[in-house]
């Protein structure tokens, strides 16, 4: 490794987060220094990007495609390996500066996890970390001295928000420590874009098919997470995130659906001032800011011209039309083991509707019932937590079963 680079792991580098990642760092060769690359099942890709940024390990978390890709790279000195388990062994290495925190939905957390106990900083993107097991992380972070760095656009716009305002939030989570000031902020404002629905009836809305649901207007994302954008579920996820990295309780927490996705959120102080990030809906630069934090680097991004844009809408989300977001406010409400639940219920609803087995207006019921019937655990320690989203996952799968198409 060149002197003074920073030495990057991507966990999920081949979605769409982690693929804008490598972007990032191709336009920055003399900052950065690729280690490990990981994906699920795009072996193909993996190879590719192994051969271009020449990292010193790959895994593929499919270990059917172990053999594939090891031929792919067989004359390369990268070193692949297979398995989840291989994940967390190489977030644990001496040789990884900060790890890109991308995986997909809840399966990010074990590797999470064992980077923030190695002491890494957290580059995070895996919002279902925090929603499942916020009160887990946060200690661990603080008590490892793992900074976590947010990467969704909302979160970073929050988080630039507050640079310089002679609070100790650098990194995340250190405010907390005895003894350090409270936060002086007074309301978080999270903005939507209104997702494809935004305009549209509910009963259309109930209607809506796969491809009508993946047509994002301003964003370019994984299919998982534009559909959580349609639902407004993900703006759900996303309250919760920032109600733990900012040590700022729910009831605190506001949506307004901002159809132009210029400003990225907002926060506002005890004295009543507003502060906002405002730029192109483009994922590299939330990406960029947090592999170079605490600098800022040039990127090459479109940028904004006002005149052209002219005017910049706010108002509050209809929740009779989106009810995910209502869901999401009960279950980070009521806390413990709540928020896992409704997570993993979420994500069986959403594979079945991905593969047109329920219609879109099913994810709320199967979310709401799983809420309903699973167990609750006040306080719910690491293991309770995977029992949770096992139990949230074996409800969600037999509730979906009654809205199959």
């Amino acid at each position: 490794m060149e002197k003074g680079k920073r030495r990057v792991a991507i966990f999920g580098s081949t979605g769409s987060i982690g693929t804008q990642a490598l972007d990032v760092i191709s336009q920055h060769p003399e900052l950065f220094e690729v280690e490990v690359l990981t994906a699920n099942s795009q072996w193909e890709m993996l190879a590719a990007q192994a051969r271009k940024f020449n990292p010193n390990a790959v895994v593929i978390c499919n270990e059917e495609h172990y053999s594939a890709l090891n031929s792919a790279l067989s004359n390369s000195d990268v070193k692949v390996f297979a398995g989840m388990q291989s994940v967390v062994d190489l977030a644990c290495s001496d040789n990884i500066d900060i790890v890109v925190a991308a995986m997909v939905g809840f399966s990010g957390l074990r590797s999470t996890m064992a980077a923030i106990k190695a002491g890494k900083t957290i580059a995070l993107a895996n919002k279902e970390t925090l929603v499942a097991a916020g009160h887990i992380v946060t200690k661990l972070s603080s008590r490892y001295d793992a900074p976590i760095i947010p990467v969704d656009s909302e979160h970073s716009a929050i988080f630039q928000s507050i640079q310089g305002e002679g609070c100790p939030w650098c990194p995340p989570f250190s405010y907390k420590a005895e003894g350090m000031a409270v936060p002086p902020i007074e309301k978080l404002v999270l903005t939507a874009s209104g997702g494809p629905f935004r305009e549209w009836k509910r009963e259309d809305i109930e209607k809506a098919t796969a491809s009508q649901a993946l047509k994002h207007p301003n964003w370019n994302m994984g299919a998982k997470v534009t559909i959580d954008s349609a639902s407004m579920l993900n703006k759900g996820l996303e309250i919760m995130e920032a109600s733990w990295l900012f040590n700022v309780p729910v009831e605190k927490i506001e949506v307004v659906v901002h159809p132009q996705s210029i400003v990225h959120s907002m926060v506002q102080f005890t004295d009543g001032s507003l502060k906002a990030q405002l730029g192109f809906p483009d994922m590299r630069v939330p990406i960029g800011y947090a592999l170079t934090y605490p600098h800022r680097r040039g990127l090459n991004t479109s940028r904004i011209s006002f005149p052209e844009l002219s005017q910049l809408t706010f108002f509050k989300p209809d929740l009779e039309k989106f009810p995910c977001l209502a869901l999401a406010y009960r279950a980070q409400g009521r806390g413990g083991s709540l928020p896992c639940t409704m997570n993993g219920a979420n994500e069986v609803a959403v594979a079945m509707f991905l593969k047109d087995m329920i219609p879109f207006g099913a994810i709320p019921h199967i979310i709401e019932e799983s809420m309903d019937v699973a167990a609750f655990v006040e306080s719910p320690s690491l293991d309770d937590i995977f029992e949770a989203d096992r139990e949230a996952r074996r409800i969600a799968a037999d509730v979906g079963r009654r809205f199959r198409l």
